[in-house]
């Protein structure tokens, strides 16, 4: 059975392929390509955080390195730390905004994990009570109430402090 998204149709369209022509979607994103929305919250030097288009769960983010690597092990040590210290600092903060009761943190890297992006980004994705509802169960379609442009914008404020 097909998964649909209520809150955003056209995710079904991202995963078959339609998606904007540029060559990597993160660095689209970092070089704020008109072509790609651009759901920027918080960046350093080094690496942007940014709302998952397609959340999961409201406060689903992604924190990814403005330099295109596609493995973990491409992370200088100094670049390791400071993911580290951002990733600390996004869960307090969506501690505070959104009260999840979970994480999710990780990566999906290479084809095989189901990464759809060949560009290394981390997940936070927030885990809330009773999140399955009935129309998960029965139509195999998940209703996200939360819109990403609104959590962009509520972050944002919160980042602003970083």
């Amino acid at each position: 059975m097909e998964k649909s998204y209520l809150y955003n149709t056209e995710k079904i369209k991202y995963v078959k392929g339609d998606r904007p022509a540029v060559e990597c979607i993160l660095c689209a994103i970092r070089d704020n390509d008109p072509l790609v929305k651009n759901l920027i919250i918080h960046s350093t030097e080094k690496f942007i955080i940014a709302v998952n288009l397609f959340p999961f769960n409201p406060g689903h983010l992604m924190i990814f390195p403005k330099r295109h690597i596609c493995q973990i092990n491409e992370l200088t040590n100094e670049e390791a730390v400071e993911l580290h210290e951002l990733l600390a600092k996004t869960i307090t903060i969506l501690d505070e905004e959104f009260k999840p009761s979970g994480y999710n943190v990780g990566y999906n890297i290479g084809e095989g994990s189901g990464a759809s992006i060949p560009h290394l980004h981390q997940h936070i994705v927030p885990r809330y009570p009773n999140e399955v509802g009935f129309l998960d169960v029965l139509s195999g379609t998940r209703v996200i109430v939360n819109n990403p442009v609104d959590t962009m914008e509520r972050l944002k404020k919160k980042f602003s402090n970083l």
